[in-house]
């Protein structure tokens, strides 16, 4: 499933990143700002939750530009002409890593000769990193899940604006420390609230394969509808299977996904009532996107601490 996702519209993807390279090969490091008006230096990010990390450790000496927005797949997302200037205005840019936003990797990849290019889970070594099912030597890319491991990645930007702009290397230590010690609350929290329920209902069903490293972290049985990528197909054999699993150990509740179609979700729902058990919709929970800006939801606690309240109150 993996190997469909990252080949999957090959050619779509090959005349867009032929444009950008050319585009590139018309733009000279001389056109760069070397940071905004107001001093702050030009970062571009892929998901919410990479922009999160790196305004909570840049602080007052970053202007963040996010690519991905609320309900965006970063699996299946392609670069607009517009994220391309915002890519080639940037400073410095960060994103996920682990083939996370698929084909844009490529992009990076030739805009680094230029540029400094991070990805913050850069430091994560293969035994904290779980594989794909269906390809074993590829990483599963949604570590956020484990907020242990996303710690890792905070480490990781505090050490690349450092690198960067070692002028405010002290500045960047001192936001990283608070922010680390905000996220080892939220992973008490998580591992508190969820050993409420009980180990035979700890069971989490959703659209595709993003909370396995919630469930290593968690104590945490997972299933997915789809593969790990949201490009990987599913049908009716795969729905049928996990009508059959919901049905015989009798399991209540499925969830949705923010940036997941509901339509794979309710046809699981529909398949066992056909079965004669019911299923509810337990909530909607943030997968690969964090939510609405302005929302508990749109910061990587709030959303965090909004999946384990939604799972845990269907759950219990």
């Amino acid at each position: 499933m993996y190997f469909l996702h990252r080949f999957n519209g090959w050619k779509t993807w090959s005349v867009g990143l032929l444009a950008f390279v050319l585009l590139l090969g018309g733009c000279s490091s001389e056109g760069q700002s070397g940071g905004t008006a107001n001093g702050k230096w030009k970062v571009t990010t892929t998901t919410g939750m990479v922009a999160d990390i790196v305004k909570q450790v840049g602080g007052d000496h970053v202007e963040v530009t996010q690519l991905m927005g609320s309900g965006v797949d970063p699996h299946l997302y392609k670069a607009s002409e517009g994220d391309i200037k915002r890519i080639n205005d940037a400073d410095i840019i960060f994103y996920s890593g682990l083939h996370l936003e698929g084909k844009m990797v490529e992009i990076f990849e030739k805009i680094g000769a230029k540029k400094p290019v991070k990805a913050v889970t850069a430091r994560l070594t293969k035994e904290q990193l779980l594989a794909d099912p269906a390809a074993p030597n590829s990483p599963d890319p949604h570590v956020w899940f484990d907020v242990s491991l996303w710690m890792k990645a905070v480490e990781q930007v505090r050490d690349d604006l450092a690198a960067f702009d070692p002028a405010h290397k002290d500045t960047y230590t001192v936001n990283a420390e608070k922010y680390l010690k905000e996220l080892k609350a939220l992973d008490e929290y998580a591992r508190n609230q969820l050993a409420t329920i009980p180990k035979e209902r700890r069971v989490l069903v959703t659209a595709h394969d993003a909370f396995h490293y919630f469930g290593r972290a968690y104590d945490v049985e997972v299933m997915g509808l789809q593969g790990i990528s949201t490009a990987s197909e599913y049908g009716l054999k795969d729905v049928q299977g996990l009508v059959d699993t919901l049905v015989s150990r009798q399991i209540k509740a499925v969830f949705v996904e923010s940036s997941v179609p509901k339509r794979s979700i309710e046809a699981v729902v529909q398949g066992a009532a056909a079965k004669n058990h019911t299923v509810i919709i337990g909530g909607e929970l943030f997968s690969d996107a964090m939510g609405a800006p302005g929302t508990p939801e749109g910061t990587y606690i709030g959303m965090v601490k909004h999946n384990v309240d939604t799972i845990v109150k269907a759950l219990q």
